[in-house]
């Protein structure tokens, strides 16, 4: 039988290709590979059209879906038109596999260019996302989903969104106007702050970014993406926060929702009305729909705002009314509401701490000097570790603004918040709330240089960011 093949599968394989066949030993095979492009794609917002970026699979669609044993062989092709790397969020590869630059690892993948990947995934709902200046803000993002033999089996629908902000602005100008002209490099926000020109937020100790719109799956409330689901179905929904500097209130509605998972991880389970879900965190909820044709949307607003998005699920004869993208009353500031509650259902194995670091959230919205420990990253001063060692960072926020703390290469698990010892959840990404504290711990067992930075895009780019350096 013949097949016939497009151009740009031709043009995808053909540069797949030629990227394993210069790859170091060990990572993926020309055989066994998927391939992820990272393109540009049109969406409209607020009736205008945008282009955005994209990172899409075979397929079509974007990110990737691994069955439960499969490895992360990857091709990843830049078709986008300029330098890229990506990073998976939530992964625990080998540090020379992490999609990041800044630690010397790793170096940009021009356009036209591909690089391999090639490592055990760890199962659950996680992301892929650029770490390359500002393309994560123009949707340079996407799911990455692992899934576990045991969810393969489970008698339930799965619905994957992806939250963003939007942006109809260059997101340099948005930096410039932030730091007062002071752009990302050198000591980005040493100045006071000039016009503004719109930018910050009215709410400013919560966010310092107006957006043009809020999207779930690429779509506005406006037009929202639309899930056909089964009269007493059963949901496992997978939320993903690829916001650049928004923070949300999910709710789900009339449906009673029971969070299994955060960042990938199991928790036992909990049953919640709206909660806050931070920049870079995931939650798998699971959903038991009543009997009857009925429409239930799934809701996401921006802490201190009436601005929302979401989704819809919908039975076959429901009918769908339209949802406002404005909520009637403003959401409160996103804090620890949910992470004092929750409770690893795998936490880690009781050990002293063969290390504990402090480690301060320092800078403020006047000069947009956002640091760590007063320097920022050009100048930072490593976090130093030793393989084997069980670490303790106590992370502490200086500051008025809420930073969601991400660190690469490692899974770690909540074990104080304001003092109080608790047995959390195991995260890779954690929101320390203004004047408070949070105290995380891990075992040291993955050896290299790893970020450790808030997944605000714009304080990350002022400079809130260091390493993890193994000795």
């Amino acid at each position: 039988m013949n097949k016939v093949f497009s151009r740009r599968q031709v043009m995808l394989a053909g540069a797949a290709t030629a990227a394993f066949s210069t790859l170091q030993a060990g990572r993926a095979s020309a055989a066994s590979a998927r391939v992820l492009t990272v393109g540009r794609r049109s969406i409209e917002v607020n009736g205008k059209a945008a282009s955005v970026f994209a990172i899409e699979g075979a397929d079509g669609g974007l990110g990737a879906v691994l069955a439960p044993g499969e490895r992360f062989a990857t091709s990843l092709v830049n078709q986008c038109g300029e330098p890229t790397i990506i990073h998976w969020h939530g992964q625990t590869p080998p540090v020379r596999q992490d999609g990041v630059t800044e630690t010397g690892y790793e170096t940009l993948i021009a356009n036209g260019a591909a690089q391999g990947y090639d490592f055990a995934p760890r199962p659950g709902t996680h992301w892929m996302h650029s770490h390359q200046g500002l393309q994560e803000q123009q949707l340079m993002a996407a799911p990455l989903i692992v899934r576990t033999a045991a969810e393969t089996r489970e008698d339930r629908q799965e619905i994957i969104v992806l939250l963003h902000d939007f942006t109809f602005r260059n997101p340099a100008d948005i930096v410039a106007g932030l730091t007062g002209g002071g752009g990302m490099g050198g000591s980005a926000g040493g100045g006071m702050m000039g016009n503004m020109g719109g930018t910050m937020s009215g709410t400013s100790d919560l966010n310092d970014v107006n957006f043009d719109a809020y999207l779930a799956n690429g779509r506005t409330l406006a037009d929202p993406e639309v899930f056909q689901v089964e009269a007493g179905g059963r949901i496992r929904l997978r939320l993903i926060n690829g916001a650049a500097a928004t923070a949300f209130w999910i709710d789900t509605g009339a449906l009673p929702g029971r969070i299994i998972a955060v960042d990938g991880n199991a928790v036992q389970p909990l049953a919640v009305g709206p909660f806050p879900l931070a920049q870079a965190q995931r939650v798998d909820i699971l959903l038991d729909l009543p009997a009857g044709e009925g429409v239930y949307p799934i809701l996401a607003q921006r802490e201190g705002d009436v601005a929302r998005t979401g989704i819809i699920l919908a039975a076959s004869k429901a009918r769908i009314t339209r949802l406002e993208s404005m909520a009637n009353i403003a959401a409160g500031p996103c804090g620890v509401e949910l992470e004092v509650l929750l409770r690893g259902a795998k936490p880690l194995l009781n050990r002293p701490f063969s290390r504990l670091t402090q480690v301060h959230l320092t800078g403020g919205m006047m000069g947009y000097d956002w640091g760590i420990d007063g320097r920022q990253w050009q100048n930072h001063q490593p976090i130093v570790v030793k393989q084997g060692e069980r670490v303790g960072l106590d992370i502490i926020n200086d500051g008025m603004m809420a930073h969601p703390m991400h660190l690469h290469g490692h899974h770690f698990q909540v074990v104080a918040i304001n003092g109080s010892a608790l047995p959390g959840a195991m995260r890779d990404t954690v929101l320390v709330p203004p004047m408070g504290s949070v105290r995380i711990a891990f075992d040291a067992d993955n050896p290299g240089r790893w970020l450790f930075h808030c997944h605000n895009l714009y304080h990350m780019a002022a400079g809130m960011m260091t390493e993890l350096r193994y000795v």
